[in-house]
C-alpha cells in the first residue's frame, strides 16, 4: 500500500474550478491505478473518475464527464482531478485511492489505499 494525501479542496462558487491533488508516499505509485471518489452527507461514497497506471486510459462517472479531468504524474508521484463548471451537487468530501496492478476500475472495493479526504463546497 501507499499513503495518499489529498489537497486543493475549498469553497468555490457555482461555475468555478478547483484542482485537487493526491500526493503518494512511494514511487511504486507509478505502477498504481488511481481513482477519485466523493461522499456527500448522508450518501454513500461514489465513484468520480479513474486513470490507469500510465495515464493512457481514463473513466468518468456520467455526472462529471466533460467537466472533470483526471491525470497522473508518475515523475512526481502525484495525481490530479481538475474540476471545472462546478455545481452545488458536486459538494462532497473527495477521496483519492490507489490500486496496485495498475488496471483501471470504478469499483470502490478494488482500491486498497485511501487518502483522508478533502472537502469541496460549491455555493449557488
Amino acid at each position: 500500500q501507499v499513503q495518499l494525501v489529498e489537497s486543493g479542496g475549498g469553497l468555490v462558487q457555482a461555475g468555478g474550478s478547483l484542482r485537487l491533488s493526491c500526493a503518494a508516499s512511494r514511487r511504486t505509485f507509478s505502477s498504481y491505478a488511481m481513482g477519485w471518489f466523493r461522499q456527500a452527507p448522508g450518501k454513500e461514497r461514489e465513484f468520480v473518475a479513474a486513470v490507469n497506471w500510465n495515464g493512457a486510459s481514463t473513466r468518468y462517472a456520467d455526472s462529471v464527464r466533460g467537466r472533470f479531468i483526471i491525470s497522473k504524474d508518475n515523475a512526481e508521484n502525484t495525481g490530479y482531478l481538475q474540476m471545472n463548471s462546478l455545481k452545488p451537487e458536486d459538494t462532497a468530501v473527495y477521496y483519492c485511492a490507489g490500486k496496485a496492478g495498475g488496471f483501471i476500475t470504478s469499483l470502490r472495493n478494488e482500491y486498497e489505499s485511501w487518502g483522508q479526504g478533502t472537502q469541496v463546497t460549491v455555493s449557488s
